[in-house]
């Protein structure tokens, strides 16, 4: 069975959690870049809120100005269930641009 390959994309993340995807099915988070698009560092979180808590994938850490970041890279995933959320957000207004794919509805 063929695998359905998707991506979200998300502009000017700022200081309140944007998220980027509520899975609806078994899903699979094959890369997140965050590319830091103002002239100062950055410091961002990316998590799974899951069951009511927040999982952090990544919590804090530092982009320089003019830089990105790859949160999932060499081959690994992250397996979501539905109802799973992926998050972001950014210590500074307006400062973040992230584009993540994923795997819908993973095939057995």
């Amino acid at each position: 069975m063929a695998q359905d390959f998707e991506n979200v994309k998300a502009r000017n993340i700022g200081t309140s959690a944007s998220t980027l995807l509520t899975a609806n099915s078994d899903d699979a988070l094959i890369g997140i870049r965050v590319a830091n698009v103002v002239a100062q560092t950055i410091q961002v979180d990316v998590f799974i809120s899951s069951g009511g808590s927040d999982y952090h994938l990544a919590k804090g850490v530092s982009i320089p100005q003019g830089s990105s970041m790859e949160f999932i890279d060499g081959g690994a995933k992250v397996v979501l269930l539905s109802g799973d959320a992926v998050k972001i957000k950014s210590d500074t207004a307006s400062s973040a641009d992230c584009w993540m794919s994923y795997i819908d509805s993973i095939s057995t």
